[in-house]
Parts: structure tokens; C-alpha cells; sequence
């Protein structure tokens, strides 16, 4: 599926926003990408390209929860669906980031495959 909507990746590792970018586009989706959630949110204000965002939920300054809560309470934002992507993958951590807000979780190393899927179901 092609979306006209593109994909932000949240990531404060440039080689995680990379190896995303790079198998994303192999697909044939759009990627925009930021270096930390401020960033990320500065992005989204008054951009309705985007139809999902990728999010780290580790980074420093503000982190994926804060900028999950930011989204959610903010009404142009809010129907953006997140998908949290994380090194975190211990017991509890997958409901934690969808208590957050999240709309999906996937943990690092990312499988593309369940990527693309969870890609199809959020971007409308």
C-alpha cells in the first residue's frame, strides 16, 4: 500500500532513522524525520501530510511518552496514529506505551514485515 500520507520517524539515533528510512522507501512510502521529539512535534504542527509517526520512545530532553501525551491533548494532532518503536521489550513495557497513547508497538531491531502491517492498518 502507497499512501499519499507520509511517515514521521521519531529517533535520536541517526542510524535507526537510516535503516527505517531505507527499508520504508524500498516500499514505496514517504519518510520525514526528526532527531528528538521537539523536533518531531514541530514537524507535525501544521503539516497534514503526515499520516503516522515512528516513535523512539527512549530519547533525551523529552521522551516518547511526553511527546505521545503532547500529540494526543493537542486537538490538529490527536487522530495522528503512533506506532512506539523501542529497545525496551521487557514484560509490560508493550502496554505501558500503548497506556501512553500509543496506537502500536514494535520493539527494536524492527521486523519490517510486521512494520508494513501494522503501516496498512494505521495510514488511511
Amino acid at each position: 500500500m502507497n499512501s499519499s500520507k507520509k511517515i514521521l520517524i521519531i529517533d535520536d539515533d541517526s542510524k535507526n532513522i537510516f535503516a527505517l528510512n531505507a527499508v520504508l522507501k524500498a516500499r514505496k512510502y514517504q519518510c520525514l524525520s526528526a532527531l528528538s521529539a521537539k523536533e518531531g512535534l514541530q514537524l507535525l504542527s501544521g503539516n497534514d501530510s503526515i499520516g503516522v509517526v515512528l516513535m523512539d520512545m527512549m530519547m533525551p530532553e523529552m521522551d516518547g511518552y511526553e511527546a505521545i501525551a503532547k500529540m494526543k491533548s493537542d486537538e490538529q494532532l490527536k487522530e495522528i496514529p503512533v506506532i512506539a518503536v523501542t529497545a525496551q521489550a521487557m514484560t509490560g513495557d508493550r502496554e505501558k506505551c500503548l497506556n501512553a497513547g500509543a496506537d502500536g508497538y514494535l520493539s527494536k531491531p524492527v521486523n519490517v514485515d510486521e512494520l508494513v502491517k501494522m503501516l496498512n492498518l494505521l495510514i488511511h
